[in-house]
């Protein structure tokens, strides 16, 4: 699945670990998620629109 997470992230200059402590996740999680190997749980996904106050739909594209 294609996500907007890098970007989102580098716009707040947040580290992969500095996201990873506020999702509460190790930040090989996040990696997985930002370079496609790994979709979040859908609470994970949730968890992370409020963080960056984002709907889901525009972070996460489930389009091929």
């Amino acid at each position: 699945m294609k996500n907007r997470l890098k970007v989102l992230r580098a716009e707040r200059d947040w580290s992969q670990a500095e996201l990873a402590g506020r999702l509460d996740v190790s930040r090989q999680a996040v990696n997985a998620i930002e370079t496609g190997k790994h979709d979040p749980s859908l609470g994970l996904a949730f968890k992370i629109a409020r963080l960056f106050d984002t709907p889901i739909e525009e972070i996460f594209d489930d389009a091929e």
